[in-house]
């Protein structure tokens, strides 16, 4: 067994013995950590609904096509291919739903392509921002400013726009 396999039960294990010579109650500690924890998820549960049914309706719609189609012009212009703009609309909101626009995406073009090379790099360098932000403000009390989201937008952008350079200059 290498050290990787041996990393979490080694972590638990010094948990239980710290805890044992600290004399701490660990059964009631756990009990009381999961139960904050259920009650923290059944909080999620309302913001992870909405976010989910606002991302199935923008597809199911066709907006996110006809978005694509507005966008387009503007991405040829920048050299980002036409067949990764849905992928680029969904990610920052969805992970699920970026998975599943690269799965159609690979149907229709080869993953070897620059194309498939293209949403390749941008679903490795970009993160689902929006829902992360989402769920994360639900579960604070404090309301978050205008800034994150705007810096959120921004990075999302900037892994758009690097994708296909990244794949032009070290891929190709």
């Amino acid at each position: 067994m290498t050290l990787t396999n041996m990393t979490v039960p080694l972590i638990i294990t010094f948990i239980l013995l710290f805890g044992m010579f600290r004399r701490a109650d660990l059964t009631g500690e756990f009990t009381a950590g999961a139960s904050e924890g259920l009650k923290t998820a059944a909080e999620l549960i309302p913001i992870l609904v909405l976010v989910m049914t606002a991302v199935g309706m923008f597809g199911a719609s066709g907006a996110s096509a006809h978005l694509a189609g507005v966008i387009s012009p503007l991405a040829e212009k920048l050299g980002f291919p036409q067949e990764c703009i849905e992928l680029a609309l969904i990610r920052p909101v969805s992970g699920s739903g970026a998975i599943a626009s690269l799965d159609e995406l690979y149907t229709r073009i080869s993953p070897d392509s620059f194309a498939g090379r293209t949403a390749a790099v941008l679903m490795s360098s970009t993160e689902t921002t929006f829902y992360t932000i989402a769920v994360y403000s639900s579960a604070m009390t404090k309301k978050l400013g205008s800034r994150v989201f705007i810096a959120a937008a921004a990075a999302d952008i900037t892994g758009f726009i690097l994708s296909p350079l990244m794949v032009r200059l070290f891929i190709r």
